[in-house]
């Protein structure tokens, strides 16, 4: 399978990450978010990266919405050790991979809460799409279920 990723973009890199970063650091969430913190995979120090924790049905998923992310391969190569940071609250979870076709709720109910933010990474399919839509796309955006 080829590799999907988008990369993030001046405005997001710049302003946008560093800006919820701080928010988060600081003990605020916006809309969700934590930092991620993951052991980097070839020079094993910490890597951080804002994310949007999503519960769905009282669990906890990681969606990457630009696909195959330094942080999910980061993840994978950790076997799903992480941590999530917001302020001085560190959480640690072992995540697992969501098989695709798994997918379909955790992506609407990602897609229903911060589509404003990310909905161009979905190629057009939002929210209301059918099933079988939001099946097509699962394969380009990475899921992982905390523990």
């Amino acid at each position: 399978m080829e590799t999907h990723y988008r990369k993030p973009g001046w405005f997001t890199r710049n302003l946008f990450n560093r800006t919820v970063a701080l928010f988060t650091a600081l003990g605020i969430s916006v809309w969700g978010s934590r930092v991620l913190e993951v052991r980097g995979r070839r020079s094993g120090l910490p890597r951080r990266t804002p994310v949007n924790l999503l519960t769905v049905d009282q669990r906890q998923y990681l969606v990457a919405p630009r696909g195959e992310a330094e942080w999910v391969r980061n993840v994978r190569a950790a076997d799903g050790h992480l941590d999530l940071v917001l302020g001085r609250r560190r959480d640690h979870h072992v995540a697992t991979e969501v098989d695709d076709d798994a997918k379909v709720d955790v992506l609407r109910a990602y897609l229903r809460r911060w589509k404003a933010e990310v909905g161009v990474f979905f190629d057009g399919v939002d929210a209301d799409a059918s099933d079988e839509a939001l099946r097509a796309i699962a394969p380009r955006h990475p899921v992982f279920a905390l523990a």
